[in-house]
């Protein structure tokens, strides 16, 4: 189970790692129905300012679902809202690892304010963020 709002503390963290295949991408279009030439069509993305197909920004940021839902404050919490800034492109065979950090904890409404951000394999940020949530109560 995942951590209670009493197992918290501000600057927890925890993060998850993965690297972009191109299945990864056919799949999440596949599943979203996000079929944009940017994503799968690597003759249309090579005249975009990428030049080459990028991973859906989502994708990514879907990488800081897991490390909430998986990790920290993990299982049993409920995903109550989370702002995005998509910083630069990820590329297929990129490895990405998504960081939540606890910002702050409001023990009377049982929320976690957490500091979200996705970095490539070179250390560049990809997607930065803020994301709330409800651990579990139990």
């Amino acid at each position: 189970m995942g951590y209670t709002i009493d197992e918290l503390s501000v600057g927890q963290s925890d993060s998850f790692t993965k690297t972009i295949s191109e299945s990864d991408v056919y799949l999440f279009a596949g599943v979203t129905g996000d079929f944009n030439p940017a994503h799968i069509d690597e003759e249309q993305a090579k005249s975009s300012k990428f030049q080459t197909r990028i991973a859906h920004g989502m994708l990514s940021a879907g990488f800081i679902s897991s490390v909430m839902g998986m990790k920290l404050p993990g299982p049993g919490t409920i995903y109550i809202s989370q702002t995005l800034t998509f910083c630069a492109p990820v590329h297929i065979g990129d490895t990405i690892t998504a960081t939540v950090e606890v910002l702050s904890i409001d023990y009377e409404r049982n929320r976690v304010f957490l500091k979200t951000f996705c970095r490539n394999q070179d250390g560049r940020i990809v997607v930065t963020g803020e994301a709330v949530t409800s651990p579990r109560n139990i």
